[in-house]
């Protein structure tokens, strides 16, 4: 699942045009992995135990996310997520259950706490806070009804 993430991630961030069928099938995907990522995202707090630090679903969660970002990031499907149900709320719901974690136990959600010395910055989480704002940044970008909500 992860490689087939990172496959629709490539395509995404393709910069040769789309074809209106294109586009029709990129909208179809970002509904079902937003439902995925609505549904999936409470498993990236099971990283905060060293036990569960190669949890499959998480690191799922962790690509879908990344995809999410980049498919907002583009217009043709910025409108589209942007008026998905839920997916808002759970995104800055989400941040702040890993912003909670991040306080009670070592913080592996920001790069800034997981730094110790000069040693390369490994854990799949890192960044996954950064993230969860730059996807609430783009579903808030020139959209007034979520800016009230966040």
């Amino acid at each position: 699942r992860v490689t087939l993430l990172d496959l629709i991630m490539a395509k995404i961030s393709e910069k040769s045009p789309v074809t209106n069928e294109e586009t029709m099938v990129f909208l179809r995907h970002a509904d079902f992995l937003a439902g995925c990522f609505q549904e999936k995202c409470q498993a990236v707090l099971k990283l905060t135990s060293a036990a569960d630090a190669k949890d499959e679903e998480a690191l799922i969660t962790i690509r879908l996310l990344d995809v999410l970002c980049e498919m907002t990031s583009s217009n043709g499907q910025l409108e589209h997520l942007q008026v998905l149900p839920g997916l808002l709320e759970t995104a800055v719901d989400i941040l702040r259950l890993t912003h909670l974690a991040g306080k009670q136990t070592v913080n592996i959600f920001t790069a800034t706490h997981a730094m110790t010395g000069q040693e390369e910055i490994s854990h799949p989480a890192v960044g996954f806070k950064s993230h969860l704002i730059r996807l609430i940044g783009n579903l808030c970008y020139k959209n007034k009804e979520n800016q009230d909500k966040v």
